[in-house]
């Protein structure tokens, strides 16, 4: 059974930061490409950040450019957000998603291409 567990959400003020983290059991992690997505009450998910296989290539949504950052180690089966100066519009529930890559490695933004999905963490913003 293939499990993404997200964890390190919670309760920040504005300008502060937070590091979520997802563990992957169940997959062969090196061959999946792993995105963050977000969805805030009352609105679509909406892709935050993701990474390739072997991490070379990442992309972000225009909203946190500059303030998150994507990382991953393939020898813990982990990835990770690092999200600084938050502000209250990044209030969401953010989801751990991996997509299956088996011979390519390029970045993918669509929801509906990933295979497994973590439960969501939640993450809110106090102005």
């Amino acid at each position: 059974q293939v499990q993404l567990v997200e964890s390190g959400g919670g309760l920040v003020q504005a300008g502060g930061s937070l590091r979520l983290s997802c563990a992957a059991s169940g997959l062969t992690f090196s061959m999946y490409g792993m995105g963050w997505f977000r969805q805030a009450s009352g609105k679509e998910r909406e892709i935050v950040g993701a990474i390739s296989k072997d991490g070379s290539s990442t992309y972000y949504a225009d909203s946190v450019k500059g303030r998150f950052t994507i990382s991953r180690d393939n020898t813990k089966n982990t990835v990770s957000l690092q999200m600084n100066s938050l502000k209250p519009a990044d209030t969401a529930v953010y989801y751990c998603a991996a997509v299956r890559r088996l011979l390519l490695d390029s970045i993918v933004t669509k929801p509906i291409n990933y295979n497994y999905w973590g439960q969501g963490t939640q993450v809110t913003v106090s102005s």
